[in-house]
């Protein structure tokens, strides 16, 4: 994803997170890298999303604004982070190690 992440344009990251969630049973990996601003919405798509697909999703090189975000609402304990695409398609859910901490 990139760009703003608010109420107006939330509705294509609900497309694709739906989407790839009926894909199958393989990671839901999301790089938040290109992400300038998020606001609640987005965290509640997100939350949302992890309600609905577990360990399955995976947030991968959150921008800076999204770790402050994440920071501040502690939100890194609820979500799967990974500094790299390729560390959450390999390491996942199954290596608790390789999630970041706060």
């Amino acid at each position: 994803m990139s760009g703003d992440l608010d109420l107006e344009s939330i509705a294509p990251l609900v497309t694709a997170l739906a989407e790839a969630g009926g894909a199958g049973e393989g990671p839901v990996v999301l790089d938040l890298s290109g992400v300038g601003f998020a606001d609640s919405s987005t965290v509640n798509v997100l939350l949302r999303a992890h309600s609905e697909l577990g360990p399955r999703l995976r947030i991968a090189r959150p921008s800076a604004f999204v770790e402050r975000l994440f920071d501040v609402i502690g939100l890194r304990q609820a979500l799967p982070v990974y500094d790299t695409v390729e560390d959450a398609l390999v390491r996942g859910s199954s290596d608790p190690a390789a999630v970041r901490e706060p």
